[in-house]
């Protein structure tokens, strides 16, 4: 496949101790090999990534490439969507989610920039999610409420930028003994269920940092979503739905609920933080989740 002519990435320097460095890096890879350096595009605390992607399709860019965190890779896919101008996927965050799902480089920057430039096109899932009021917002990963959401906003910034994924462990620790809370939800094919839960995620993927297999039969490109309810009652249950995970679903548990579908309604009975692609984005009471069937193109690795 022919390297671009033009390109850009879309960098959060926060992500960094010195980004001129990253940039050199990648400079340095392109000029070995012949190919074009990058157009560059810095994030800021107002725009993270949303507007600076639109641009660089406004200036001719044929690839854009986030370069921080799982937020970053969100903000810059929202602003291709519909451009049709493939995202290359730079590891630059702690959890490089999109990249861990899609197996490719989630710690070899110069083998990440050879894929984006290299790499077939494919075009993905995403999804879409609307909460309470808000306008809709795209996701590449997961949405979630409860547990996971929970963890999110309790990682501790300073802890995560010294010891990485461990963070989330520590953080795990206290928000797993909080009390759960009342959910319904509704597919589209008018499947129902009303439970007492301690976490809702509905995926496009299945796997998180540390290789967790969370949902194992999603997939980026089924045109489905897939929703999952956990409501251990007790230790022993969340061992039992610990196992089920690190075996791969090959045990089940009756404290998890799976469910596919298209369109996926969410609400609880009172307000419930909330999660999308491992941000935290506060207390929510309802989630309304579609799927975009292959609406992104992305690098992958080359046949």
């Amino acid at each position: 496949m022919a390297v671009p002519k033009r390109w850009a990435v879309v960098v959060n320097p926060t992500k960094f101790d010195n980004p001129s460095q990253i940039r050199a890096r990648i400079d340095r890879a392109c000029l070995q090999r012949d190919w074009p350096t990058p157009a560059w595009y810095e994030t800021t605390a107002a725009d993270p990534g949303h507007g600076q992607a639109a641009q660089a399709v406004a200036d001719g860019a044929q690839l854009v490439c986030p370069l921080g965190g799982d937020g970053t890779v969100r903000a810059v896919v929202a602003g291709l969507l519909g451009s049709d101008v493939p995202i290359g996927l730079l590891p630059g965050g702690t959890g490089n989610l999109l990249a861990r799902n899609l197996k490719l480089p989630t710690v070899d920057l110069e083998a990440a920039v050879v894929i984006a430039l290299t790499g077939r096109t494919d075009h993905i899932d995403l999804g879409e999610v609307t909460w309470d009021d808000d306008p809709p917002e795209v996701f590449c990963v997961m949405a979630g409420m409860g547990l996971d959401a929970d963890i999110m906003a309790g990682v501790d910034e300073s802890l995560k930028r010294t010891v990485g994924w461990w963070a989330y462990v520590v953080s795990a620790v206290t928000a797993i003994f909080r009390i759960g809370f009342g959910v319904r939800v509704r597919t589209s094919s008018d499947r129902l269920v009303s439970q007492h839960a301690r976490m809702v995620l509905i995926g496009n993927c299945g796997e998180l940092t540390g290789g967790v297999q969370l949902i194992p039969e999603a997939s980026v490109d089924d045109g489905v979503l897939d929703v999952v309810l956990a409501s251990p009652r007790s230790g022993s249950a969340w061992l039992a739905v610990g196992l089920h995970l690190v075996t791969g679903r090959r045990r089940g548990h009756r404290a998890l609920v799976h469910l596919q579908d298209d369109r996926v309604w969410v609400s609880t009975k009172e307000p419930v933080e909330a999660q999308l692609d491992g941000d935290a984005v506060g207390l929510r009471r309802e989630m309304i989740c579609r799927v975009l069937p292959k609406a992104l193109p992305v690098r992958r690795t080359s046949i």
